[in-house]
């Protein structure tokens, strides 16, 4: 078997900066899910129409999040390594 891993992707955002869940912030979905039929309409949503510039807005291509979290000093092979495994045993366990 083979897996293939095209590196490329959508990221989605979260429209509220994110706290551990508790009995006051369990109601905001915008904190703690980034579905966009959920985002779309928060006031903090910032859309993107810029096809050329993917590193603004909620909606943001894979890549220009990898380079955002590399600059803040994070392991970003480990990380590559750690969703692969991920995928691994996803596809194993199906």
């Amino acid at each position: 078997m083979r897996i293939y891993v095209f590196k490329e992707g959508l990221a989605r955002l979260a429209t509220e900066e994110y706290e551990p869940p508790h009995r006051d912030n369990l109601e905001n979905l915008c904190m703690h899910l980034t579905n966009y039929a959920i985002n779309k309409d928060n006031p903090n949503f910032e859309f993107n129409e810029d096809e050329n510039n993917m590193d603004v807005g909620h909606k943001r291509s894979m890549t220009s999040v990898l380079e955002l979290l590399a600059e803040q000093g994070h392991d970003v092979p480990k990380l590559w390594a750690e969703i692969k495994d991920i995928l691994v045993k996803t596809i194993v366990s199906a």
